[in-house]
């Protein structure tokens, strides 16, 4: 098992694949202890994908494991925003440079 894992998701992170990237979130989680995810090319996200999310974070809490977000888009960081959970995830929202203003 290695240290640390990096998985880029993008396109959709809908409620029409959510089982096909559950299955591989769950994968790339079980291969690691500390898996990093790259969400700055997800183009959309439904509150099935937030619910993804949410499922991966339990999931390595149960593994002692641990699950980072280290980028998101801006449908990301909306959607988590809307829904007041970006304290649940305790992962810095990345402001892209310029987009703060």
């Amino acid at each position: 098992m290695s240290a640390s894992r990096l998985l880029a998701l993008s396109g959709n992170v809908t409620i029409y694949n959510a089982l096909a990237q559950k299955e591989a979130l769950l994968d790339a989680l079980a291969s690691t202890s500390k898996l990093e995810l790259d969400l700055s090319q997800v183009s959309e996200m439904d509150t099935a994908g937030l619910q993804l999310l949410i499922l991966l974070k339990k999931e390595a809490q149960r593994a002692g494991k641990r699950v980072c977000i280290v980028a998101h888009s801006q449908v990301v960081s909306s959607l988590i925003d809307f829904c007041n959970m970006a304290t649940d995830f305790g992962d810095p929202l990345v402001i892209p440079a310029g987009q703060g203003r």
